[in-house]
């Protein structure tokens, strides 16, 4: 029971993706690399994020990402998803919409352009194309 109680954000997304993206940069960069491009004065706040035992504060978003060489909007949603999920997610969600990465933008603006900018209605056989695509 301690254990949860010292890692209160384990159980969120960016955990796991910062584990997973920092490995992928390990040829290139040294977690302490990413930590002092981030601009964290602590060498050990990755370390404390990706085990969950700390949330990351919103402004580190924007240099975290470009020092993971990550969409910002990514690793801001997998923040908001650390704060108050009933509250404060919701409230970016009525403010903005839905938070679009540049990967989504990319198929969005495909779409368009296949459809010649005729806003198609999603189908059921539209659903079930995208679905095959990652095999669901």
């Amino acid at each position: 029971m301690k254990a949860r109680s010292s890692r209160p954000f384990s159980d969120t997304r960016l955990p796991a993706f910062l584990e997973k993206r920092i490995l992928e940069l390990r040829p290139r960069k040294a977690q302490l690399e990413i930590a002092k491009e981030s601009g964290f004065l602590n060498p050990n706040m990755l370390s404390l994020l990706k085990s969950g035992a700390c949330k990351l504060p919103l402004d580190r978003v924007v240099s975290l990402a470009k020092a993971l060489e990550c969409d910002p909007v990514l690793l801001f949603t997998l923040a908001v998803e650390q704060l108050d999920r009933n509250t404060t997610e919701l409230a970016i969600r009525q403010i903005f919409g839905a938070l679009i990465t540049q990967n989504e933008v990319a198929w969005l603006e495909e779409i368009r352009r296949a459809s010649d900018h005729s806003n198609p209605a999603l189908t059921a056989r539209g659903r079930s194309a995208i679905r095959g695509i990652f095999g669901r």
